[in-house]
């Protein structure tokens, strides 16, 4: 029997863990699944896109910097990918229609509360940034359902247009935005949604909105503590974690749209960790 191709889209990306993912999501579920990386020219997407799908190929991955295009290039769109306005993951339907859906904040949200114990209903969640990374987690985050939910960004306009666009989902929660400097009170849980802490810069936030209770999530990854859980590690933090198990949870979400098989993500998990 061959295998079914699969692969992840970015420029550059020959960082991605997306490979190594999914073939432990493939030996660990006997699934005939072949997973490469591909860089597409910055200017060649689309055609990367069809080309791959012209060959026969079953689904894509999409990361830095295609997310937004993947979207406007999809005939049809899911209803989490709709809102995110970015997908990462590609398809076929049943209908052949080229389908974007977004697993990013079904990711986020499995890591936290799976992985880590977090229950987010009733919480007082600070979300850092403005960006494709935050559009694609919020409906998620507010789907379920805490109590209160900011966004804080440098550019307050940014974040007070994604309290407009996601404020028919809010329901019960308090929606709101501001700048960066402007909480000053302690959160249940503080995600950090920007790209600085991976340049080692820092949001210019007040460290009183950190205690000993709350929980501070870094949407990125990195090999040793990130820029930004070492602050607030520094300013009494006792629980922080990094962007991993999100990664492998998005791409379990997507493994799971494509095949019908939800993989044990614990061990992958470990796996990098080890790596």
């Amino acid at each position: 029997m061959t295998n079914d191709l699969y692969a992840v889209v970015g420029n550059p990306i020959s960082h991605s863990k997306s490979p190594r993912i999914h073939s432990l999501f493939a030996s660990q579920t006997g699934e005939p699944v072949e997973y490469t990386a591909i860089q597409a020219p910055l200017n060649g997407f689309a055609g990367t896109v069809r080309q791959f799908f012209a060959r026969g190929g079953k689904g894509l991955n999409v990361t830095v910097p295609f997310k937004e295009q993947a979207w406007q290039l999809a005939e049809h769109r899911t209803e989490r990918a709709q809102k995110a306005g970015a997908a990462n993951t590609l398809y076929a339907n049943s209908e052949g229609l080229l389908t974007a859906d977004n697993t990013d904040g079904q990711g986020l949200v499995t890591d936290l509360d799976v992985n880590h114990g977090v229950d987010l209903a009733g919480r007082n969640i600070l979300v850092l940034g403005a960006g494709g990374a935050v559009r694609g987690v919020l409906g998620p985050l507010l789907a379920a359902r805490p109590g209160a939910l900011t966004i804080a960004n440098r550019t307050v306009a940014k974040a007070e247009a994604l309290v407009t666009l996601f404020a028919p989902e809010a329901g019960e929660t308090r929606l709101s935005a501001c700048g960066f400097e402007a909480p000053t009170t302690p959160f249940d849980l503080i995600i950090n949604g920007t790209s600085a802490s991976l340049q080692g810069d820092l949001p210019p936030l007040s460290p009183t909105v950190i205690d000993p209770r709350t929980v501070v999530y870094d949407m990125m990854y990195a090999l040793t503590t990130t820029t930004f859980n070492q602050w607030a590690l520094d300013h009494g933090a006792q629980r922080v974690y990094d962007g991993l198990g999100m990664l492998v949870e998005q791409a379990a979400e997507s493994f799971r749209v494509w095949r019908g098989v939800a993989p044990d993500t614990a061990p992958v998990i470990a796996a990098l960790r080890d790596d």
